[in-house]
């Protein structure tokens, strides 16, 4: 009962992602004064190009297209200057059920003998051997390319090559298949002609006119001879790659209209949506997950309805002694017990402070920072309200989260600090303000550098960069202040026991209960509740894939934080028995270990999906991976930290201590 129950959840929230916040627009063939906001006209506007064997996205003027420079382009969200996007209007124009047939749209003439012009064609089949690709955009719906693929499934891609480069003839790469008149050897073909077909649905409801459900494109090469009057018949249009005198490129499209009765304007992202991620595997990944769960929640239940049963109710009944005959034998007893049962024997260190404690609770408080500001990002993706519709808002809501918990964060930080005994409370808040956003900070303004050198659409403007510092520095840092000042006003946390001013000696540890084989088998069990979902998560990202499934991600989330807190709790219960009280680092490290395994997949990943080149793009891609490896282990500790101290503030309170 329960999967259907969580399948109908999630099916809920995959199918309506697109609702919230996104209002229909009507279309009809004239302006009519009875519908209300009915349009005639349909703009186009084209996005970024970018391609999977290169990480730089280039914005649609770098290409030297025909572009439209009398229209304002659109405003755009912290989100989509964050990931690059750079929305422009285009100088395609269209009427609403006005069919137009091989329409010129401009020219462009390059004199191989200028360098100027030279190096715009050498720009040109750059791109085509990289295979960048066209992201064009009709009424906030992305223009796609559907072609087929393996067993008769169609796939529609939100994005068409430029162009394409035949090697060899009768052995055309990638994109050239569209065409078997490419047969030239050795050439750069251009796809300088679109057939635009656009469906729509007649709402019939109060006369709402039509809305459009669909926008599909078709990629095509025409050599066209007379540039006045293009036909868009013929031979193909191919550029080689030694190629001088002038050389010109008319670009030109038909578009069509078609009604369609089936799909409705709810619905209309579905056919692109289904060609993505396969829910099948999605599913499996999860069964996978909940299997972990299951073992690791028996394993605790076990050792905390059973084992731990046992031993608080032995030692309990330690102190109570029957008669003066018993008590050699309940020494006896005693003795056994402490050698059987060694988890009290620490009892008077289990609470020692930690060395690097200030280290330690800056990471606890970021990680604290990270962990509110994902489940509340992940909870509005789940209800729609950051679907791929919504462009940019995913990262725009993550920034403006992160910023406004700056207080939890220093509150979390200087209550650690001041329960582990620190007094340094100035440098404690400088460090959780500044320290690990530093860190990211730092690693984002390299890679910038390197995108701005590059000239990419990646690149963040000058202006946006002050506008990230004057929200760390005038909001977070301020909040970060005001959570580090009640956090350290508040009294330091009680602990159940006291410690003993003495530290007592540790024994000789067995191989697998000594520090590093626990941490490295600790992250584990987490990492295999989630490599699935990362190589979706990392197909988005790099190869350019939409992610919708944000209910399958929420749950895998909740798998995520529950397996890493009972994997420590497991692993510290074990090192408790064998006497050894120093859990605090180690119950950060265990569960933040699966931060390691997550990089040595993303390597993995590059080296076996990708197809990068170029050492720009290669220093891009580790770039950034550093920075989700960061972020993944200050959230994977702090989950595990937290679990394991309430774990052993739970087993020390119930135990009667002398």
């Amino acid at each position: 009962m329960l999967p259907w129950l969580l399948r109908a959840a999630l099916l809920t929230s995959a199918a309506a992602f697109y609702l919230p916040g996104l209002a229909p627009v009507s279309f009809c063939e004239t302006e009519k004064n009875n519908v209300p906001d009915c349009k005639s006209s349909i703009e186009l506007f084209v996005n970024r190009l970018d391609s999977v064997e290169s990480v730089l996205p280039y914005e649609y003027t770098a290409f030297d297209f025909c572009s439209e420079t009398e229209e304002k382009r659109p405003s755009e969200n912290l989100g989509q200057v964050l990931f690059g996007e750079r929305i422009e209007p285009s100088p395609y124009k269209f009427k609403f059920k006005k069919s137009v047939t091989c329409q010129k749209v401009c020219t462009r003439s390059y004199d191989t003998n200028k360098p100027s012009d030279r190096a715009k064609l050498d720009f040109l089949k750059k791109g085509m051997l990289l295979n960048y690709q066209h992201h064009w955009i009709v009424d906030n719906m992305p223009v796609t390319w559907c072609y087929d693929v393996e067993e008769g499934q169609k796939f529609c891609n939100p994005g068409f090559p430029i162009g394409c480069f035949v090697t060899e003839v009768g052995r055309p790469k990638d994109a050239c298949v569209v065409n078997s008149n490419f047969n030239e050897k050795d050439a750069f073909y251009i796809f300088n002609h679109v057939d635009i077909t656009i469906h729509y649905h007649i709402v019939e409801h109060e006369q709402l006119g039509a809305r459009l459900v669909a926008a599909k494109i078709e990629p095509k090469s025409y050599e066209n001879p007379n540039e006045d009057s293009p036909d868009c018949l013929g031979k193909p249009k191919f550029l080689k790659d030694k190629h001088t005198g002038v050389f010109k490129i008319s670009y030109t499209y038909s578009i069509n209209f078609v009604e369609d009765k089936n799909i409705r304007w709810a619905s209309r992202w579905d056919y692109i949506l289904e060609s993505m991620p396969h829910t099948n595997i999605q599913w499996f990944s999860i069964m996978n997950s909940l299997v972990i769960v299951l073992f690791l929640s028996g394993m605790v239940a076990m050792i905390m309805l059973r084992t731990l049963h046992k031993d608080i109710a032995r030692y309990n009944q330690m102190d109570s002694v029957v008669s003066v005959d018993a008590r050699t034998q309940q020494r006896s007893s005693i003795e056994d017990a402490q050698e059987e049962f060694g988890w009290k024997l620490v009892h008077g260190d289990v609470f020692r402070p930690p060395k690097k404690g200030m280290l330690l609770s800056v990471f606890l408080g970021s990680g604290t920072q990270i962990f509110i500001m994902t489940f509340v990002t992940l909870f509005f993706a789940c209800l729609g309200f950051l679907s791929p519709a919504n462009r940019g808002a995913l990262m725009t809501c993550s920034v403006v989260l992160w910023v406004l918990l700056g207080t939890p964060a220093g509150y979390v930080a200087a209550r650690l600090y001041k329960s582990f005994g620190g007094e340094k409370w100035k440098t404690n808040v400088l460090l959780t303000a500044f320290l690990c956003p530093g860190v990211v900070f730092a690693d984002f303004f390299v890679m910038n550098l390197i995108l701005w050198g590059e000239g990419s659409s990646a690149a963040m403007p000058f202006g946006t960069l002050v506008a990230i510092l004057a929200l760390w520095f005038c909001i977070s840092v301020p909040l970060t202040f005001i959570g580090a000042y009640f956090g350290f006003k508040k009294t330091g946390i009680e602990h159940p026991v006291r410690t003993n001013q003495i530290p007592r000696q540790i024994p000789e540890q067995s191989f697998y209960t000594k520090p590093l084989p626990g941490i490295i088998m600790g992250g584990v069990l987490p990492f295999g509740c989630i490599f699935i979902q990362l190589f979706f998560i990392l197909n988005s990202i790099w190869s350019h894939q939409m992610y919708y499934m944000f209910g399958f991600l929420f749950l895998v989330f909740i798998i995520l934080v529950i397996t890493c807190s009972e994997a420590t709790i497991l692993l510290c219960y074990f090192h408790l028995c064998a006497e050894d009280y120093h859990w605090q680092w180690r119950s950060f490290l265990t569960s933040g270990f699966t931060a390691i395994y997550f990089l040595i997949y993303a390597i993995h990943y590059f080296f076996s999906k990708l197809q990068i080149t170029g050492l720009a793009s290669i220093i891009l891609y580790f770039g950034y991976t550093m920075i989700m490896a960061l972020i993944f282990f200050l959230f994977t500790g702090t989950m595990g930290f937290f679990a394991c101290f309430w774990f052993v503030t739970k087993i020390y309170s119930v135990v009667k201590v002398d």
